[in-house]
């Protein structure tokens, strides 16, 4: 049912509260004073993927010199932080710009419509009701950002595996990690993590002190390389220089790592797995199969690198309290699983790391001038707005780098374009549509979940400002120095 209040009508409004969420309303109160603004949160607090996953180890496989925001330094002690730590900076960063009275929280924003000839976003979410139920609502805006990230809150992807009832009868445990139950204890217990990407090589080490064993059972292997969870150069300079000038440096020195890195794996790919694979060596016990656990077939970046801190996971390893296992599933048995090879894992506990759902815009539906969007026929223009898609924007962080750094840029990029239209008394702008009609994935990676959603996601073309680039020096100049209007944009 819906309330009958009267509309609420907002500058702009931004959907979800996580760390994108939060970082775009503290540039709008930065950059934007006299907007009026609101953030629409589904759930119930702020935080995002850092307050929704809570298995053991969570943590940042990005450093916090550059996860964190541009304009409020990271000050913890470690480079590489757990998941509260990430929770409670995001909600602390929330608290000191006042953005407690902004965020309606139990907002989930079903659809929004555009009337070109009102310039304005009229948004229907989905609330708790006075009697306990749930009530439409409708707002309305000038314009929409959203901020949901790319994947689905309500569940993660998690294949059928055959045999999986019969385990679960004789008293086996199943669990995904991103709805960890409160109430899993793995002490003295037999564990399998079923996968190979950044959350299994994190569960991995967290549950090996407890466990009687922790088998990490990866159909193909992913590249892992360890790094320090502390910053050297951070510890050097904090007390010795004023604290925003520290972290200016610290973050600098990431960004110049994390893009050389990234154009050198790239560029010569054989040298980095050359790279890559020594380091392994170098880590792992003496005789241990390298090639087979932890060699991919692809080249580095095909699809991300995992990074353990300290090399967590290879002490595990190396302590006998872990194991790898590289094999194809069977079946689920009573005792544990049965692999392709004949060979039997037990299991008391099977944890299935088996990544992420793809859901675009948080599975809002888009309609200008009565007529539905689907993004997956749209180009995306300076990766951040849609072609013919009015007065909106997404933020999507890199996935070669750390999420934050393409957001901070996005959000700046908005407020620019919402003073250059108060300037010039527009109220719409549209991207147009590239001219060239050649298309490449929104996502240039290889990973099963990129693949899985490959129709549900817009495209980019093939040069700017069509060309998403994974690159965030050349994005600063795009976006934080380059004029607003170019001759992509209509505006009226």
């Amino acid at each position: 049912m819906d309330n009958g209040a009267a509309t609420e009508h907002f500058d702009v409004l931004v959907v979800g509260a996580g760390l994108s969420g939060v970082g775009a309303a503290c540039q709008l109160r930065r950059r934007r004073p006299g907007a009026t603004f609101a953030v629409l949160e589904a759930r119930g607090t702020t935080g995002g993927t850092w307050d929704l996953f809570r298995y053991p180890g969570v943590r940042s496989d990005s450093d916090m010199y550059t996860l964190g925001y541009s304009f409020r330094p990271w000050t913890g002690g470690k480079a590489i932080a757990d998941g509260a730590s990430i929770r409670q900076y995001i909600a602390d960063t929330a608290r000191e710009f006042g953005l407690d009275a902004r965020i309606r929280y139990h907002h989930r924003v079903v659809s929004a419509r555009f009337r070109t000839a009102h310039g304005r976003w009229t948004v229907v979410v989905e609330r708790p009701g006075p009697d306990g139920g749930t009530e439409t609502a409708t707002l309305t805006c000038g314009f929409l950002v959203s901020c949901t990230g790319y994947y689905r809150y309500d569940r993660g992807y998690a294949p059928q595996f055959p045999g999986t009832a019969e385990f679960t009868a004789a008293g086996g445990r199943v669990v995904h990690p991103q709805h960890w139950p409160g109430d899993l204890d793995v002490t003295g217990r037999r564990v399998v993590v079923i996968g190979s990407g950044a959350t299994a090589v994190t569960l991995v080490p967290n549950l090996a002190p407890d466990a009687a064993h922790v088998t990490m059972l990866q159909r193909s292997p992913s590249w892992v390389l360890a790094l320090s969870s502390r910053d050297h150069l951070a510890d050097r300079l904090r007390g010795r220089v004023p604290a925003r000038l520290a972290y200016s440096l610290v973050r600098a020195k990431h960004v110049a790592v994390a893009t050389a890195s990234y154009q050198f794996s790239r560029r010569r790919p054989e040298a980095a797995r050359r790279f890559l694979r020594e380091r392994l060596t170098a880590r792992l016990p003496q005789g241990f199969d390298v090639d087979r656990h932890f060699t991919p077939r692809y080249d580095p970046w095909d699809q991300r690198v995992c990074f353990v801190p300290d090399g967590d996971l290879f002490r595990a390893v190396r302590a006998g309290a872990a194991s790898v296992v590289t094999d194809g599933i069977e079946t689920f048995t009573a005792d544990g699983v049965r692999l392709a090879s004949g060979a039997e894992l037990p299991a008391d506990v099977v944890v299935t790391a088996t990544g992420l759902d793809l859901l675009f815009l948080g599975g809002m539906h888009l309609e200008v001038d009565g007529r539905p969007v689907d993004p997956a026929d749209r180009v995306v223009y300076r990766g951040m707005m849609l072609s013919g898609v009015p007065n909106f924007a997404f933020a999507l962080g890199y996935t070669n780098a750390s999420w934050t750094l393409k957001i901070d840029l996005v959000t700046e990029h908005v407020c620019r374009l919402l003073a250059l239209m108060e300037r010039r008394g527009h109220r719409v702008v549209t991207p147009g549509a590239p001219r060239n009609p050649r298309r490449r994935p929104l996502i240039d990676l290889r990973s099963g979940y990129v693949r899985r959603a490959a129709g549900q996601l817009p495209q980019q073309g093939v040069s700017a400002p069509w060309r998403l680039r994974q690159n965030y020096p050349a994005d600063v100049w795009t976006l934080r120095h380059r004029r607003v209007d170019d001759r992509a944009l209509d505006f009226s």
